[in-house]
């Protein structure tokens, strides 16, 4: 297969319809176990681009940096300019160093050389914010953002967010707006049949302010693959799973959607996983949606989402199993 090209939101860039996630690359677990070495992270890196796929997201905490310098590794014997490369800034990178976290100028203008570095190019098509920095006021944050682009070390702006910040990406973009600044012109939230929490403001706000929605978490943390069922609530299919998991995705509600997705797989002739990633692919507020596939047979079959096509009745049918946080307002 191939997959085809999209416009990013109402940026000049095109991108592959669907977006390799690179956060499991050398992830430790809690018994020091790597989600992902490197020599498979390169055997996903060669699937995804076996398949077209020439839109890579990482960050600079992803693997204590190791999933920048296994991209680089891997990009050095290719031609640069054919990948759209995503990184993100945020978390603490340095220990004991008040300075070597968060969006304050010092940090991002040390950290952007770094991330440079490791992944072995002069600049990165997307820079996100890895989360909002409630200590960095909006106004240091968008002229220092503004600099990168102005120096050519990036070409885009994205926000990417855990909860709905949907006043903060709009504050910094009319700030922008007045001052002639860089906008945020990417949003990549956590958004999927059984995480529903953007829909309503944040959403609105996308399409408002035309930001491209890259998605994370298209399958609502391995619940929307049909690997868990009603027993599982207390079986040990979801040991090293925490309570706190269980009660927030192991829930009738969320079980309702995953008949729906099913039902609706066996009458498209799909995987469970597929019709979800598909359901995000048909969505009108959607640019891209984020694989994070740990083995190359998950990435394949993640991908072959691409060839699904859903129906109007079968995409509302999806959206309608669980009810969105504004469906009583």
């Amino acid at each position: 297969m191939d997959l085809e090209y999209v416009r990013l939101g109402e940026t000049g860039l095109s991108v592959s319809e669907l977006s390799l996630g690179t956060w499991r690359f050398g992830r430790e677990t809690e018994d020091g176990t790597v989600e992902i070495d490197e020599q498979r992270a390169h055997e996903l890196l060669d699937a995804y681009e076996a398949a077209g796929g020439r839109f890579i997201d990482t960050a600079d905490v992803y693997g204590g940096g190791d999933s920048e310098r296994w991209i680089g590794d891997w990009l050095a014997e290719r031609d640069r300019e054919e990948y759209v490369l995503a990184s993100k800034i945020y978390w603490p990178t340095r220990e004991d160093d008040p300075n070597g976290r968060g969006l304050g100028r010092k940090h991002i203008r040390r950290n952007i050389d770094l991330m440079l570095d490791r992944l072995g190019t002069e600049y990165l098509d997307v820079l996100y914010i890895h989360r909002w920095d409630e200590d960095t006021p909006a106004r240091e944050l968008m002229h220092t953002l503004t600099g990168l682009v102005d120096d050519g070390k990036v070409n885009y702006l994205g926000a990417s967010t855990f909860q709905p910040n949907a006043w903060r990406v709009a504050q910094a973009n009319e700030l922008a707006e007045r001052e002639g600044l860089e906008p945020f012109t990417i949003s990549q939230p956590r958004y999927n049949l059984v995480n529903r929490e953007v829909e309503g403001d944040y959403l609105d706000m996308c399409d408002h302010y035309g930001l491209g929605v890259c998605p994370w978490s298209p399958l609502g943390q391995g619940v929307l693959t049909g690997k868990y069922d009603r027993e599982d609530r207390a079986a040990d299919a979801s040991a090293g799973r925490s309570e706190e998991w269980k009660d927030a995705y192991l829930t009738e509600e969320n079980f309702a959607v995953v008949d729906a997705v099913q039902a609706v797989a066996e009458e498209v002739d799909a995987t469970p996983a597929q019709v979800s990633i598909a359901w995000l692919m048909h969505h009108d507020s959607v640019a891209v949606p984020l694989l994070g596939a740990r083995t190359v047979d998950q990435l394949e079959e993640n991908l072959g989402a691409a060839t699904v096509d859903l129906s109007a009745e079968q995409f509302e049918r999806l959206a309608e199993a669980k009810r969105g946080p504004y469906d009583d307002i």
